[in-house]
């Protein structure tokens, strides 16, 4: 488990994929290094509407997982979201003083999530990398 804090700069609209799979991606802009980094996160499958809530330039405290993956030759690496709150340590229904109007509350992720929720048997093989 990782975690990460700073600014919302981007929030992505939903991707909805043939196989049934969502996922929605955002960037934050974290301000604790001497270098500001803008660091890609994404949601997934019913976690994607917990993002309505926020705003952009909102401070947020995410908790995440380094996920990775290789695909024709390519390496490829997530940071999948599993927790947001403000950096209050309010949830978004809560602290969000400054979301839309247009935007309906939705379920966040003040309570953390079984592993069942963040993964599927299709996510592991059986073979041992090693």
């Amino acid at each position: 488990m990782y975690e990460a804090s700073g600014k919302l700069k981007w929030i992505g609209e939903t991707q909805s994929f043939p196989s049934g799979f969502s996922k929605r991606e955002f960037v934050v802009t974290t301000s604790h290094d001497k270098y500001p980094q803008d660091l890609k996160f994404e949601v997934v499958k019913d976690k994607c509407p917990a993002l309505d809530p926020f705003s952009l330039g909102q401070d947020v405290q995410i908790s995440f997982d380094i996920r990775g993956n290789e695909y024709n030759g390519k390496y490829y690496v997530n940071l999948a979201c599993w927790k947001i709150q403000g950096s209050d340590g309010s949830s978004p229904a809560q602290g969000s003083s400054k979301a839309p109007a247009n935007r309906q509350s939705s379920p966040s992720f003040a309570s953390e999530p079984l592993p069942s929720d963040l993964r599927s048997d299709d996510d592991f093989d059986d073979e041992s990398p090693f």
